[in-house]
């Protein structure tokens, strides 16, 4: 392609030809005035086309090149709206359009590096995860084929743990498999009315001999006869056991649980409260995060998947509702969310 200097210097020589020969049919016109129409037009007209092509176009054009180049090279840095000059030409419109574009590929490409991220940190947790209970269950079995005539007692012991190891292993696939059953849509959630005072009660007859080992109270607040709401009773039975059984493992000892059920319009809050130490600030916006503990070495010793507080994020939200943290350290932790009345 031609550069606009060569381009406006063709295009201005070929309006000069044109008038030049235009002012020769007119009987006046003599030579001088011929030529100095010709140079006029050549001059005036190679200096407005040149601007006129360097401005309006080339700039343009060079401006839309740069932009390609650099969502080739992955650079999706913006120029600020308002530097861009407002004009009504559709090489502007184009470039804006193209400034638009290239934004929105900029978020999605932090959203694709997030995700990224997260896919790492998950394997990566997740091999952890399985590691452990494999390689304590590998150790306990390989211990007795490589000492056969052990004691009877101590190969029941062993036994034993090895058996615990495969059952916290079996009870972390299962969680995973919730969760992603959950998130895939493969479990439908199926709301009915249902009463929760006795499916509370019924969660707290399950964990009384932890709290009775950690010398923790349990009490629901809530208001007299039926609380009827939309759920799905195992799931949200599910939800509730989990959220106290947490409460009562990382809860103070000595401490106090509480439901506290509170009624609205349409709706019932309810909260699972503890006045234990609480959680720091910086943990809270991660809790609910696929294997995140807080305190990793004390939630090893307490069992668990890290699973807990995912599969419940997850059946709140397929509730059409969402859960809620609000903590402070050593005034304790709520958890609260809110179920449709039926």
């Amino acid at each position: 392609m031609l550069q606009p200097r060569y381009l406006s210097v063709v295009l201005a020589l070929v309006i000069a030809i044109v008038t030049t020969a235009f002012l020769s049919f007119i009987p006046s016109s003599d030579l001088v005035t011929m030529t100095i129409g010709f140079i006029s037009c050549f001059i005036f007209g190679s200096v407005l086309i040149y601007f006129a092509l360097d401005y309006l176009v080339f700039q343009e054009v060079n401006s839309l090149y740069d932009r390609i180049k650099q969502i080739k090279k992955k650079d999706f840095s913006v120029t600020p709206r308002k530097q861009l000059v407002e004009k009504e030409n559709p090489i502007e419109l184009l470039r804006k359009e193209l400034n638009t574009y290239v934004a929105t590929k900029e978020g999605e490409v932090q959203d694709l590096k997030k995700a990224a991220k997260y896919r790492q940190e998950f394997l990566a947790d997740v091999s952890h995860e399985l590691k452990t209970p494999i390689f304590a269950a590998q150790g306990f079995v390989h211990t007795l084929l490589d000492n056969p005539d052990e004691d009877l007692e101590i190969r029941t012991k062993f036994l034993e743990k090895a058996a615990k190891s495969l059952d916290g292993l079996d009870s972390l696939v299962q969680d995973l498999l919730t969760v992603s059953q959950i998130e895939t849509g493969a479990i439908k959630i199926e709301k009915k009315k249902i009463n929760l005072r006795p499916l509370i009660e019924e969660i707290f007859e399950q964990v009384e001999a932890k709290a009775k080992k950690r010398e923790v109270s349990l009490k629901l607040i809530a208001p007299k006869g039926e609380i009827q709401v939309k759920a799905d009773t195992q799931r949200i039975s599910q939800v509730i056991l989990n959220l106290v059984v947490n409460a009562i493992k990382y809860g103070k000892e000595k401490g106090l649980v509480q439901i506290i059920i509170n009624e609205k319009k349409k709706a019932y809050t309810i909260s699972v409260v503890d006045n234990g130490p609480g959680i720091a600030e910086e943990h809270l916006h991660r809790i609910f995060e696929r294997f995140y503990r807080v305190d990793k070495s004390r939630a090893k010793n307490s069992g668990g998947t890290g699973l807990g507080l995912s599969i419940v994020k997850h059946i709140v939200q397929a509730h059409n509702s969402k859960i809620s943290v609000q903590s402070e350290e050593n005034k304790g932790t709520r958890f609260e969310f809110k179920l449709e009345k039926a």
